[in-house]
């Protein structure tokens, strides 16, 4: 697909800074089709877009992080400790794993799902009973959602990822037709409806 991006005053105020965004969660719940998504999303808007990967053990659910930084211009695809304005992730502890670059007012989306990792199974480490308490102390801006069972009421719990994109969309300030573009850029044909409607039930539930 090729992008058609909008005019460059479309989101004037996203013009003036780069904007860093994070997203992470385990191998299989798509990770990296969010980041495809927020990054077509911002390219539409007319933002020059970099984007970052970081693939664990992902096929034996291992992390996997995704960094987008969006703006007028953009050098480096790498966020700086503390500067994230918005933090997604599919996984309670995956969440807390990436503390150190939220920035301090910035915004936490947060699935409540938990995922034991291999180190928890395996006996080499526990997992924190008190990870919502520990979530709600690390982002005074938490919004804390079950993503999953959201998901699940509309038929497929794959879409989790998109109800977590549809929480993090207002503080985004991206066009919402952009977002809706960049969904049906992004998804096969047969999904595309299914997982607009878990964009807009994550932005109803925010």
């Amino acid at each position: 697909m090729k992008l058609q991006p909008a005019n460059a005053e479309t989101v004037p105020s996203l013009r003036q800074e780069t904007t860093s965004v994070v997203l992470a969660g385990v191998g299989g719940q798509g990770i990296l089709l969010a980041s495809e998504i927020v990054a077509r999303a911002a390219m539409l808007a007319g933002l020059d877009v970099k984007t970052n990967e970081v693939h664990g053990m992902a096929q034996r659910g291992g992390s996997v992080v995704a960094q987008i930084r969006f703006g007028a211009e953009v050098f480096s695809p790498l966020l700086v400790r503390r500067t994230a304005r918005v933090l997604g992730a599919l996984e309670r502890i995956e969440a807390l794993r990436q503390f150190d670059l939220v920035a301090p007012d910035g915004l936490a989306v947060v699935s409540s799902e938990m995922i034991v990792p291999v180190t928890v199974s395996s006996g080499q480490a526990s997992y924190p009973a008190d990870a919502e308490a520990r979530l709600r102390s690390a982002f005074p801006r938490l919004i804390y959602l079950d993503a999953v069972e959201i998901a699940e009421q509309l038929g497929n719990r794959r879409v989790a990822n998109l109800v977590v994109l549809g929480a993090m969309a207002g503080e985004l300030g991206l066009p919402d037709e952009g977002w809706q573009e960049a969904i049906r850029g992004s998804v096969k044909p047969r999904h595309v409806d299914v997982n607009l409607r878990a964009f807009a039930a994550g932005k109803e539930a925010s």
